[in-house]
């Protein structure tokens, strides 16, 4: 909105009003604006939470009999939303596509959340609303998402090619004149970094590209699920998810900004998007919106995020990398989701086959997602498990730390990937 006001005070020549007109600017300001509004309005939601006994029972009795957590204030993701939503609103290109599909995401997945958090506390459902209607949520947004960079005019690349200088003989990276609308993205190891989905269905001639498309669709639907719900289960230790989100939008968002110059995204060589700078705004809001909220999340929390805030900042970071065309660096970057996502996955595989072979109630680790695995206190525990190391829990502090510079390594890892041929 500001944005639009001081277009219009610029033909009357009103001092600063050009400032808006600067991506780093408006990216500067939505930063600190989201940053300020987390820590302003922070205090008195979660006082109105605590009033409202806005606690998860289920999560107060999963935190390895910790009594400092129990009773603590949850569905804090609120903070992170309004502190997000208003700094777009307020300095974003409302008329972007970019930006509208990120809007979009923030609150669909917040509301989903939101439902999910609900259900526990005032109905008493230990697991929220049930898996099937969140999968429905997660695939309605892939969905929206896909369909949406397949048929909107406005979303194009400009593909990078490597041509051969005439007088230096030297290999150049050049952008094709033309945009395109193509099922493309940009993918590590490979001369170019070019993937096309079409290409599992050259057998089909012209109707190729349409195939491609449906196959993007289809893969927008699997990120967002699987990110949305890794980043929900790295949500168990003060700060964890709010940390490594900011991170991994860090390195998102200098992508963004990369891919969205023709210069630099030449010196990267990885496609041209034009339009996509826009979201660089966002990615600014984003990161100050989760910096603000670990004012009060870091340890000891003083509110948890709850689903509202980790099945939105999961969908956020999905959708964000699906709309610059990196879904295939997410691997990588978002390392610690997977990681956290097998954790979980092979803790229930392992005790169903010990006691399908009568073997007792035996488990792979102390408790599951991987973080209680380091900070629950031994003495809780009252099954036998696989993993014995670390012989004491972590203080989580650290263990908070640590993961965040892995986190940090990883991000540093995918850059590197896209100078690997």
């Amino acid at each position: 909105m500001l944005y639009y006001l001081f277009h219009w005070l610029e033909q009357y020549d009103v001092p600063g009003a050009r400032l808006f007109e600067y991506l780093t600017f408006r990216s500067g300001f939505a930063f600190v604006l989201a940053l300020f509004i987390g820590i302003f309005i922070g205090k008195d939601i979660i006082n109105r939470l605590r009033a409202k006994q806005m606690h998860d029972q289920e999560r107060d009795e999963g935190m390895g009999g910790n009594p400092t957590k129990q009773g603590t204030p949850t569905m804090g993701g609120i903070i992170i939303i309004i502190s997000l939503l208003v700094p777009c609103l307020l300095l974003g290109k409302l008329d972007n596509i970019y930006m509208l599909l990120m809007l979009v995401s923030t609150v669909w997945c917040g509301a989903l959340g939101f439902a999910d958090d609900y259900d526990k506390i005032f109905n008493h459902h230990k697991d929220g609303i049930k898996g099937k209607w969140k999968i429905v949520g997660q695939v309605g947004l892939g969905l929206i998402v896909g369909i949406t960079m397949w048929f909107n005019s406005n979303i194009l690349i400009h593909e990078n090619v490597s041509v051969t200088n005439r007088v230096t003989a030297e290999q150049e990276v050049v952008h094709k004149t033309e945009a395109s609308k193509a099922p493309k993205s940009t993918i590590p190891f490979i001369k170019n970094h070019n993937f096309d989905y079409s290409y599992f269905f050259r057998w089909t001639g012209e109707h190729a590209t349409a195939c491609g498309w449906a196959l993007f669709v289809l893969v927008a639907i699997f990120v967002v699920a699987a990110v949305s719900n890794g980043a929900n289960l790295t949500d168990g230790v003060d700060g964890l998810a709010t940390g490594i989100s900011a991170i991994n939008m860090v390195a998102l968002a200098i992508m963004c900004y990369l891919g969205g110059n023709v210069i630099y995204s030449g010196y990267l060589d990885i496609m041209y998007i034009p339009g996509s700078g826009e979201l660089f705004v966002f990615a600014a809001a984003f990161i100050g919106a989760t910096i603000g909220f670990l004012w009060y999340n870091t340890h000891p929390a003083q509110v948890f995020m709850g689903d509202t805030g980790s099945l939105m900042l999961g969908g956020n970071i999905a959708v964000f990398a699906l709309l610059i065309r990196k879904e295939w660096l997410l691997p990588l970057l978002c390392g610690i989701y997977v990681v956290w996502a097998l954790s979980d996955i092979l803790q229930v595989r392992v005790r169903k086959w010990h006691l399908a072979h009568g073997k007792g109630d035996v488990r792979l680790l102390k408790m599951a997602p991987l973080h209680h695995h380091f900070i629950v206190r031994n003495e809780k525990i009252k099954w036998d498990y696989l993993i014995k190391r670390p012989g004491n829990p972590i203080p989580e502090e650290k263990f908070v730390m640590r993961v965040f510079l892995v986190a940090i390594m990883l991000a540093a890892l995918t850059f590197v990937t896209l100078k690997i041929r």
